[in-house]
């Protein structure tokens, strides 16, 4: 379980805004995604991208994960945000609206052209039907392709679909995702939760991401760092049986039993497998601080 990297708080930066570069220095997020897309105005692309670009290979952010999100693969800025985030080297390429495998093996050309050091891995974001019906396709399509993103904005516009708590219109392509990225072996974010003032809102969301398997949720106020990170780190008394658990199956194993109980329950392997992967999450979070 080397290897694993903590993504429980991921934030969109504005890429246009100086001082909101140089906040995020300073915030407890696990990744901050620093946005060439929505957050700026077409008559400002080319000076974000330049200072973007620049803060991703500043190594000034700590132990944050610094991606780019690059403008969609239909609008005039995509080539040029490309060839500036492969030169930039960050940690990976965020790239909206991605529908199929063929546009993952074009961004995947194109960071190679570009010169992008092999670090750098494409974030995909998923936000169509489309997306959600071929999701196993895009999470499969490359190597270099480690992350889903949810686009849940966009996918509830394209759905005509209402914003209700419990996401009950959303579930369906939710799953879909979480099951590809599972079958494949990939990261998954959950999407933006709106109304940054509602935190219980927030935290209730939070949890249910947990719950369905996110490994964390992409957020957009700084205000929403803590609740995350809580509520995607385990908490003490999981590690607590996460360890108990791995005791007592090593015992019986040195003892040569191989019926193995915890509290009253039957432990097999993939409770072992699971507390490992608890103890593994926990360890890259404390290594963080």
């Amino acid at each position: 379980m080397s290897g694993v990297k903590p993504r429980r708080s991921v934030l969109y930066m504005p890429g246009a805004n100086e001082r909101a570069l140089e906040k995020a220095k300073t915030l407890p997020a696990d990744a901050l995604i620093l946005d060439l897309e929505d957050a700026v105005a077409p008559d400002a692309k080319e000076a974000a991208r330049e200072r973007v670009c620049a803060a991703a290979a500043s190594g000034d952010y700590g132990s944050r994960e610094v991606t780019i999100r690059v403008n969609g693969l239909d609008t005039e800025w995509h080539d040029a945000d490309l060839r500036a985030a492969a030169q930039a080297g960050p940690a990976a390429v965020v790239v909206p609206k991605v529908n199929s495998a063929a546009e993952v093996h074009n961004i995947e050309r194109a960071l190679e052209l570009g010169g992008a050091p092999d670090s750098t891995k494409i974030w995909a974001m998923v936000e169509t039907p489309v997306a959600m019906l071929h999701a196993e396709e895009i999470a499969a399509a490359s190597e270099r392709l480690t992350v889903l993103v949810m686009g849940t904005n966009d996918l509830a516009k394209e759905l005509h679909a209402e914003f209700v708590p419990g996401r009950a219109p959303l579930l369906g392509g939710l799953s879909l995702c979480l099951l590809a990225a599972r079958a494949t072996g990939k990261v998954i974010l959950d999407g933006v939760y709106n109304d940054v003032k509602d935190l219980a809102g927030f935290e209730a969301e939070c949890l249910q991401g947990r719950q369905f398997g996110f490994d964390g949720k992409t957020l957009i106020h700084p205000g929403q760092i803590e609740p995350c990170n809580r509520v995607f780190a385990p908490s003490d008394d999981e590690v607590a049986q996460a360890r108990k658990i791995i005791a007592a199956f090593d015992e019986a194993k040195a003892e040569g039993r191989g019926v193995v109980t915890v509290d009253g329950r039957m432990i097999e392997n993939l409770h072992v497998e699971n507390a490992q992967r608890i103890l593994a999450l926990a360890e890259a979070i404390a290594g963080k601080h």
